[in-house]
């Protein structure tokens, strides 16, 4: 009897590991560096947004005689210094559907969910790590293809300073889009929970619908296409816009892209509470 009233301090005094939302989150962290696909997918996005304007900006002035007049009068060196983005969404769209989905594909999802009883920290987690990871990348990938596409085109004087109207709200406003897009894309993952369905559902929503809207009479895409996520949140990253186009104010339209991903995010945490794993 004493020997068994004296073991049970010491049980006591053994410390548990309590279901903190900083241990989730740290969980997270974890898990988004320790897969290979995550830092390959992650490198691609940095690749795209901080390489590729820079290899556009070179050829664009390596053929600049042989531009016509409208592209030369169109050339703008902060929307190329930011063009990666055309590559990066894309990229970071898929890892954002991944992250999640991916769980659910291999059963993972069942150990963390017994981890975490009450799942919604889980989603907030990923959400916590995924987008400001993907600001801090994004919006370094961005500084760099800016600042290096600048010295290129000093060739022909066609340089902005970061201090020129529209400049820094591109490049900061780049990060920021490509952000939110990464929240809408672990929305939808969480929502699909597979894959493949979450990734064709990103496309569908950011590429094909402008492509079915402009097809149609421009009295109906003139007045619904500046409300589809890709159009109107693009808007923040865009430093001149074509005469006559349709287009929301930059932080309205950001604003309207912020509200796709809130309404995802909240659609899957509903789900996440009343689904099974």
């Amino acid at each position: 009897m004493s020997a068994t009233a004296a073991i049970e301090p010491t049980r006591a005094a053994v410390p548990r590991g309590r279901v903190t939302q900083a241990n989730v989150l740290r969980s997270e962290w974890t898990k988004l560096w320790t897969l290979r696909s995550t830092r390959w997918s992650l490198l691609a996005a940095v690749f795209a947004q901080g390489v590729l304007a820079i290899i556009v900006s070179a050829i664009q002035m390596n053929r600049w005689t042989h531009l016509s007049i409208g592209d030369r009068l169109r050339f703008d060196s902060i929307d190329v210094g930011v063009g990666g983005y055309r590559l990066s969404q894309l990229a970071v769209g898929v890892l954002g559907v991944m992250i999640i989905s991916g769980e659910y594909s291999t059963g993972m999802i069942r150990s963390t969910f017994m981890a975490v009883p009450r799942r919604l920290p889980v989603l907030w987690a990923k959400l916590g790590v995924f987008s400001a990871v993907t600001f801090v990348l994004m919006l370094a990938a961005t500084f760099v293809s800016f600042f290096a596409v600048q010295a290129i085109v000093t060739q022909h004087h066609l340089q902005h300073s970061i201090g020129d109207p529209h400049a820094l709200r591109a490049v900061v406003g780049i990060a920021l889009y490509l952000t939110v897009l990464g929240i809408l894309a672990v929305g939808i993952g969480a929502l699909v929970r597979n894959t493949a369905g979450g990734i064709s559902l990103f496309v569908f929503l950011l590429f094909v619908l402008p492509g079915i809207f402009g097809i149609l009479p421009a009295s109906i895409s003139d007045s619904v296409n500046p409300y589809l996520p890709l159009n109107a949140g693009i808007t923040v990253a865009t430093s001149t816009f074509e005469a006559g186009s349709h287009h929301l104010s930059p932080w309205g339209g950001f604003a309207v892209l912020c509200g796709y991903a809130a309404v995802a995010v909240i659609a899957a945490a509903i789900g996440l509470k009343r689904r099974d794993a």
